[in-house]
């Protein structure tokens, strides 16, 4: 069972926010503009939606929780 659309949309709505801070608060610092820290809080967006996803997606990705998962179908089985 997946989480509706929304929680998805939110989560990109929040990296594009938690962006424009960053690249407002970065402006606001004058010239001196650090590669490092843009690129550092790139890849830190990305990563966070990507293993959110890939948790999201159990079978898909480099997250894989195949041995745990006839215990959850045994659960759920349990649970109707």
């Amino acid at each position: 069972i997946h989480p509706p659309l929304v929680v998805f949309l939110m989560l990109a709505s929040l990296a594009l926010i938690s962006a424009l801070l960053a690249g407002y608060g970065m402006a606001a610092a004058g010239k001196t503009r650090s590669v490092f820290h843009r690129v550092a809080f790139a890849a830190m967006i990305a990563a966070t939606v990507y293993v959110i996803i890939d948790i999201e997606y159990p079978r898909l990705g480099l997250i894989r929780v195949d041995s745990a998962d006839s215990l959850l179908s045994d659960l759920r089985q349990t649970m109707k």
